[in-house]
């Protein structure tokens, strides 16, 4: 049970109140942020919180028991506040918030009313849309190893261990015919489709999946991406691309010769062979489907 202070509680129960929230986000890299719906600046547990800044909340239901709840905060992007290229680099990824409710002439008088972490962002028209989980979502999060066929390490860290240095390429951009749609120089030494499932980053912080890697007879290369740039990609912008690797143990050998780091379990069966009945031909005595 919430327990209110009484200063805080002796003016919720006056005929006048001078309430607001405020919300103190902490990032993973540690760097923190206040805002307010009020309309000035406040300042309290040594960080400011900044008003006009386009912070507002949704309205917020909460049921007892470990229900994962969630709600939304949006705003606008602002210099002073958010930056729309740190959302998109991802640094307010899993970040903590924090919300208060505060008695804004005296902020000292104030209570936390809960915690949470943010989840999915929505960003459109200088917006942005952030979910606000409750601590409770974890606990529908998957802990441990998953039993799968495909590999569940990434490409290059410290279970795969294959060595990216190999398997990168630098480039320069020379058109960008839309955001997901890439014609560059400076991969003429490699096989099309070698950065196929990959990642491209540029020196901005940008990044982004490589759907498609297709070479032109003139040495240029075209690069198709799952989903478009956050924002727009002038001639002569140098980037850094890695080849992609679709998790199976065919492709970890024979492209890599990474099998022995594989991290998948492909003698797991298949939908088809799990489903499929004993008729005569087929062996199901529980031994590998391959050697």
């Amino acid at each position: 049970m919430r327990t209110i202070p009484s200063a805080l509680k002796a003016h919720l129960d006056g005929q006048a109140t001078t309430i607001c929230h405020c919300w103190r986000v902490t990032r993973r890299d540690g760097v923190v942020i206040g805002f307010t719906d009020h309309d000035r600046d406040l300042g309290f547990d040594d960080t400011g919180f900044l008003a006009a800044s386009g912070f507002a909340a949704s309205e917020s239901e909460q049921a007892a028991g470990l229900g994962a709840g969630a709600d939304e905060v949006a705003g606008g992007f602002s210099n002073a506040a958010i930056d729309e290229a740190d959302l998109a680099a991802g640094r307010y990824d899993g970040a903590r918030v924090e919300l208060f409710l505060v008695n804004w002439a005296a902020p000292d008088e104030r209570m936390l009313l809960n915690v949470r972490e943010i989840g999915e962002v929505v960003r459109a028209g200088g917006q942005f849309r952030a979910e606000l989980r409750s601590l409770a979502h974890r606990l529908n999060q998957p802990q441990g190893r998953l039993y799968n066929r495909r590999c569940d390490a990434s490409l290059g860290d410290g279970r795969c261990r294959v060595n990216l240095a190999v398997w990168r390429g630098e480039g320069e951009v020379i058109e960008m015919g839309d955001r997901s749609r890439l014609l560059v120089s400076g991969l003429a030494g490699f096989a099309g489709g070698f950065f196929r499932q990959g990642r491209i980053a540029f020196s901005s912080g940008i990044f982004a999946e490589v759907d498609m890697h297709e070479r032109r007879a003139d040495g240029t290369v075209v690069l198709s991406l799952w989903l478009p740039l956050e924002e727009e990609v002038e001639p002569g912008r140098t980037f850094t691309v890695t080849a992609g690797c679709d998790k199976t143990f065919e492709t970890c050998r024979a492209r890599f010769a990474n099998q022995l780091n594989f991290r998948g379990f492909p003698h797991v069966p298949g939908a088809n062979f799990a489903y499929s009945y004993a008729d005569g031909e087929r062996i199901h005595d529980g031994g590998p489907i391959f050697e």
